[in-house]
């Protein structure tokens, strides 16, 4: 299903990547998406939430209240079996406040340093959160992605934990895989697979309100 007239739906997040591969996975779709970016004095979200579902449903009903609009906001991280699920909802500041992926790619390293490879396995979860412009949480959806951490860089596309994440069945890594494979394979894909039909739906039945 597709909506003929094209939809609106911000994306309640600054990271340009994340936003891109959101773009590409719902425009197909007549699903116009952009960013917070694009708004004027958007105050920050505080992620205070200890699980994905949490932070993503914060981030949406407040971004949605702040700007009167329809907000998707998700989510992500890496789980590592061998660290106990870290970093987790921490994925993205890892590496203290001031964290840059490559600065929590080293601590990741510096955390698995002596642990065997075939005991680095870990998973990504998307959990995505649909507000209203009232800010009421009208669709959620999670996903999730199974690899290997490797430890050194590979690839050049995606971001955060992309170049270390191995995906064994194609031999490589979330930064050597092709956009057209990701977004069938990863985490926010298989979560948006089940989410775009009912997003969709939602948004049509909204317009013709």
């Amino acid at each position: 299903m597709t909506i003929k007239k094209s939809s609106r739906l911000v994306v309640g997040s600054r990271n340009r990547k994340k936003l891109q591969e959101i773009a590409q996975l719902l425009e197909p779709h007549g699903i116009q998406v952009v960013g917070i970016a694009d708004f004027a004095d958007i105050p920050e979200v505080v992620e205070d939430g200890d699980t994905f579902a949490a932070n993503a449903a914060k981030k949406a009903s407040e971004t949605a209240t702040a700007i009167n609009e329809w907000v998707l906001a998700e989510d992500s991280g890496l789980s590592v079996d061998a660290l106990g699920g870290a970093p987790g909802v921490y994925s993205a500041r890892f590496s203290g406040e001031d964290a840059t992926d490559e600065r929590n790619n080293q601590k990741l390293l510096q955390e698995l340093a002596g642990v065997a490879p075939e005991k680095r396995g870990g998973h990504y979860t998307c959990h995505v959160a649909i507000s209203s412009p009232a800010g009421e949480i009208r669709m959620t959806e999670e996903g999730t992605c199974r690899g290997r951490i490797i430890d050194e860089a590979r690839g050049d596309n995606g971001f955060g934990y992309d170049p270390y994440f191995l995906i064994p069945e194609f031999h490589q890594t979330f930064g050597e895989l092709s956009s057209t494979v990701k977004n069938q394979l990863s985490h926010r894909a298989r979560a948006f697979q089940r989410l775009t039909p009912r997003l969709v739906r939602l948004l049509l039945s909204e317009a013709q309100i």
